[in-house]
Formats: C-alpha cells, sequence, structure tokens
C-alpha cells in the first residue's frame, strides 16, 4: 500500500511534466512563423510605398502606370495612349508649307531689291546726263539774244579781244580762246609783284604753281593767272595739276570773271572727278553761276556736288556750300 501510493504520485509528475513539454514545445516554431509573417509584411508594405512613388496614380499630374495588376507585361491600357504621332506625309507637307512661306518672303525681297536698284540707276543715269549736258552761257554784249555753249579755255598768252569759240559738249575741251589784253602795270604794282619771291626747289613744277599761289593770295590775279597758266601747260601731268585748274578758276572769279572762271572750273571737274580739287571746282562752278544769275545751272552745280562729294559737302567745304545754297531758291 505504502509503495503503490508513492508510485503514483511519481507517474503523475511525469504525465504533468510530458504535459508541460507538449504545451512549451511549439512556442519557438509559431515565433518564426509570426516573425517571417511580420518581414514579409513589412517588404509588401515597402513596395506598395515604392509604387505610390513610381506610380502615383491617384496624382492627375504623373501618368498612369503601364503595368498594373493582373495584366500582362508590356500590356498597354486605354488611358495610356497619346495622341497620334504624325506620319511621315504630314511631317513633308509640313515642310513643304515653310519652305513655300520662306520662297514668298525672298521673293518679295528680291523685287523690292530690283525696284530699289532700278529707281538707283534712273537717278544715277539723270545726274549724268545733267552733268554731261553742256551749260548754256550768256553771250557777250554783241551776241545779246542768243545762247551759247561754254567756250574752251581761255589763255591770257594771246592778246587780242576776247571772242566766244565754237559751241562745245561736254566733257570734251578744245584748244584754249583768247582772253582781254590786260593793261600795263604799273610801276609800284610791279615794283609789288617782284617782292613775291618764287621758290627754287628740285619740284620745278611745283615752284610754278606755288609762285601762282602766291600772287593769287596777294591779290595779283592777272599775274596769278599768267603764272598758273604757264604750270597748267607746261605740267599737265603734275601731282598739283588739279590744284592749279582749280585755282585758275578762282583767280578769274576773284577778279569778277565768273564766265572765264566757269570754264576753268568745268574743265578740272571733268577732268578728274576724282581729283585733289574737283570737288573745289564743283562747289566754285555753282557760284560763278550764282554770280552769272543762272540760278538753274547754280542749282544743278550745287546739288551735283552735294550727291558726288557728301562728306566734303558735310566737312571740309561746309562753309562754302551752305553760303552758296542761301543766295539761290532751288526746286
Amino acid at each position: 500500500m505504502t509503495t503503490a501510493f508513492r508510485i503514483f504520485p511519481l507517474r503523475l509528475a511525469s504525465v504533468a511534466l510530458a504535459a508541460a513539454m507538449i504545451v512549451t514545445a511549439p512556442v519557438p516554431v509559431m515565433a518564426q512563423d509570426n516573425a517571417a509573417e511580420a518581414r514579409i509584411r513589412k517588404i509588401e508594405s515597402e513596395v506598395r510605398a515604392l509604387q505610390r512613388k513610381v506610380f502615383p496614380g491617384a496624382d492627375g499630374r504623373f501618368f498612369e502606370p503601364q503595368i498594373a495588376p493582373g495584366t500582362e507585361g508590356g500590356a498597354v491600357t486605354a488611358s495610356n495612349i497619346g495622341a497620334p504621332a504624325t506620319t511621315a506625309v504630314t511631317d513633308i507637307l509640313v515642310r513643304l508649307d515653310a519652305l513655300e512661306g520662306q520662297l514668298r518672303t525672298l521673293t518679295a525681297r528680291s523685287e523690292e531689291q530690283a525696284n530699289a536698284l532700278s529707281q538707283m540707276e534712273t537717278r544715277l543715269a539723270m545726274i549724268e546726263t545733267a552733268a554731261g549736258a553742256p551749260m548754256n552761257l550768256p553771250a557777250p554784249a554783241s551776241t545779246a539774244g542768243t545762247t551759247v555753249m561754254i567756250p574752251p579755255v581761255p589763255t591770257p598768252a594771246a592778246s587780242s579781244p576776247r571772242v566766244s569759240a565754237p559751241t562745245v559738249s561736254a566733257p570734251t575741251v578744245s584748244a584754249p580762246a583768247a582772253s582781254p589784253p590786260v593793261a600795263a602795270p604799273s610801276a609800284s604794282r610791279l615794283a609789288a609783284v617782284q617782292e613775291i619771291a618764287k621758290p627754287q626747289t628740285d619740284d620745278a613744277g611745283d615752284d610754278e604753281y606755288s609762285y601762282g599761289f602766291r600772287l593769287w593770295s596777294a591779290g595779283f590775279y592777272p599775274e596769278a593767272r599768267q603764272q598758273l597758266t604757264k604750270f597748267v601747260e607746261q605740267y599737265p601731268t603734275h601731282s598739283r595739276i588739279s590744284f592749279g585748274r582749280n585755282l585758275l578758276g578762282r583767280a578769274f572769279l576773284d577778279d569778277n570773271l565768273p564766265e572765264d572762271a566757269a570754264r576753268w572750273f568745268l574743265r578740272n571737274y571733268q577732268a578728274n572727278k576724282n581729283g585733289d580739287r574737283a570737288a573745289d571746282s564743283l562747289l566754285y562752278l555753282g557760284a560763278s553761276m550764282i554770280a552769272m544769275k543762272d540760278t538753274k545751272r547754280a542749282c544743278i552745280a550745287l546739288a551735283e556736288f552735294a550727291e558726288t562729294y557728301p562728306l566734303v559737302a558735310s566737312g571740309r567745304l561746309a562753309d562754302a556750300y551752305q553760303a552758296n545754297r542761301a543766295k539761290v531758291t532751288c526746286n
């Protein structure tokens, strides 16, 4: 009885121990399952968050994802189809329209330039016609009522009275015509002229011109004309020939002989329009016409001067040009 009583508690303790082992045995397995499930859920949540970043379908600022659950890879939904792309024919038509527009623009510009060029040529022809047309000067008192052309250039060497030369057309200039006789100078005048020294350098032509310039500057116009005529005849190719012809015209104009001055100014201008004093001669040709009260030809000469030599007209000879313009009324 005592032995049986002792064995029973031992059995009972064994059973209890076994039951406890049975109860506590699944605990590590369940803990592992819960950890795996948590990790899977965390990964799924991160994937969904990543999908929301990449394909924020609820935000209208972004495009809908082209890959959606339940669709095959690469499938495109109707909402993802944008405007149809242009075809090759459409592109060609657009480019043709652009080319036609550019062609129309180029054609218009070409026509405008051709019209402007035509107007310039017409204006140039009118200027050349006005410049090349012979200028009619009043005849001497013995031939009043008639009109004659500009006679050839006079020379002070001849002693016969001046007469009108045959008519010539510009720019041809024939042999010099006769000039009016010069009265015999007084002794005091001869002495004053002799006081003007003639330069003596290695350039004989320049000496002749410089001496004529000194006579003109001193107011001895007849003597200056004689000296300058000598220079022009003896040194026709000298570097100062344009200066000489122009100054010879000035010697006539300053001595109140505008008709003879006009011949020299016209000759110098027509001989070389790019000469050193060609612009001066054209301007003083207008001044000569003003002195002769020939307003029409004065306006022609002044207009051509401003057209041919705009820099000189607004620079070195601006004052003289404006003074002459103020003396006449041109249309």
